[in-house]
């Protein structure tokens, strides 16, 4: 009888004596709370996404760091190595030098051209006589020729040309021909 007294006494301070008031109450918290719920599940889904997203862009981020800091190293290498060339084409200077000297200088550059191939770092090949190419090789002086099968062709390499991959760290400095008018 007291759990009846206790019903009556709710709906009376209700106010309106209506218990089909209460249940409606009661479903509208319910679904306030369920679209809290999902509001909270939505934003939550959100945020998971834009933080596996941020962890790709920051691997990307750190690999291009890296790579960059690869490249610097190995652009800081290239005027050692054209210095190298540089003594190497010096041949009658060259073969005045002690052998043993010379052989140890060889092995040096050589130890530079194995660790800069590490980093995927190529010299770029380019020949006398080769095609020339604005991809690969820069025109430091053009050679004036009256033979037109030497038209744009490599007459001599000033500096070589380096590369990663696909990618021109440095195009090679090159004399070209061009044919007399």
């Amino acid at each position: 009888m007291q759990d009846e007294e206790k019903d009556v006494e709710f709906i009376e301070e209700d106010g309106e004596g209506n218990t089909a008031d209460p249940v409606k109450k009661l479903r509208e918290k319910l679904a306030k709370a369920l679209a809290e719920k999902q509001e909270y599940l939505n934003n939550w889904q959100r945020e998971r996404a834009d933080f596996i997203n941020y962890k790709k862009e920051e691997i990307e981020r750190s690999k291009n760091l890296k790579k960059n800091a690869e490249e610097n190293v190995v652009l800081d290498l290239l005027p050692a190595l054209d210095s190298y060339d540089m003594a190497f084409a010096n041949k009658d200077a060259w073969e005045k030098v002690d052998q043993n000297w010379r052989t140890g200088v060889e092995y040096i550059h050589q130890q530079i051209l194995k660790a800069i191939a590490e980093y995927g770092v190529e010299p770029i090949q380019t020949k006398l006589g080769d095609a020339f190419d604005s991809n690969l090789h820069q025109s430091i002086e053009v050679v004036p020729t009256d033979d037109a099968s030497l038209d744009h062709t490599v007459a001599s390499i000033t500096q070589a040309g380096y590369r990663i991959g696909e990618r021109i760290l440095r195009p090679a400095r090159v004399r070209v021909f061009a044919k007399s008018a």
